[in-house]
Order: C-alpha cells, then structure tokens, then sequence
C-alpha cells in the first residue's frame, strides 16, 4: 500500500493549480491550516534554487475531532498534507497523505474506520482538481 495518492497536470500553471487544490479541499469539508514554500525556505534558509514546491497543511475539523478522540496521540499526524510540485514549467503533480495507510502504523480499529472515510474525502477533492 502506498501512503500517497497523486495526480499530474500538463499546460497548467502552478498558481492555478495551488487555487484549484484549496477550492476542491474546501468543497470536501477541508480547511487550509498551513502553508509552505519550500522554494522560498530552501532559498532564504540554504541559499538553494530549488522548483516550485508547496505544503498545504489540510484539517476536516469533525473528522479530525473525531481522531483525536479515537486516539489522544493522533494529533503528531495531523494536519493532512497535501503537496503541490512543478519539477518542470506546466507539468505539475499534486499528492496527498494517505491517512488510511499512515494509521495503519496505529493499530486503533476505531481510528483505521475514521482514516479511511478521511482517505475518501481527500480522493474526492483531488477528483476535483
């Protein structure tokens, strides 16, 4: 089982897509907790080009209570993170945690349940993408 899902676009602009992901999240019950630039990071950090990389940090709020009431400790896997990477100009993939396979690491039955309708939810956005 992987832990990742994912998706590339050709001729479409970075900017866009990071609009298009927050829009598909958001339809799905997704809010955008985090953002980071890694461009920008390893860039003021380590004076290192590098392309054009972001993190979004995603939280479905009943869901994600719900976790943390299956499992206290649940909370050092969350946010869900999405990432959003352009290797080369107009080809851009877009990937996404898999919690179901991330949990599994857990072992909590009740937790494995929530994962997997969070792993739906998340698929569901990136059909939107």
């Amino acid at each position: 089982m992987s832990y990742y899902f994912n998706k590339s676009f050709q001729n479409v602009d970075f900017d866009t897509m990071i609009r298009r992901t927050k829009e598909a999240l958001k339809n799905e019950g997704f809010g955008v907790l985090t953002e980071i630039d890694m461009k920008a990071t390893l860039k003021e950090k380590l004076d290192i080009d590098f392309h054009n990389y972001r993190i979004l940090g995603a939280c479905n709020p009943p869901f994600a209570y719900k976790a943390l009431l299956a499992e206290n400790k649940i909370g050092t896997m969350l946010p869900c993170n999405i990432i959003i990477q352009e290797k080369e100009e107009g080809l851009v993939e877009v990937a996404a945690v898999d919690p179901k396979a991330s949990m599994m690491a857990v072992g909590n039955k009740d937790l494995s349940e929530i994962a997997s309708q969070v792993t739906q939810k998340l698929k569901k956005a990136m059909d939107q993408i």
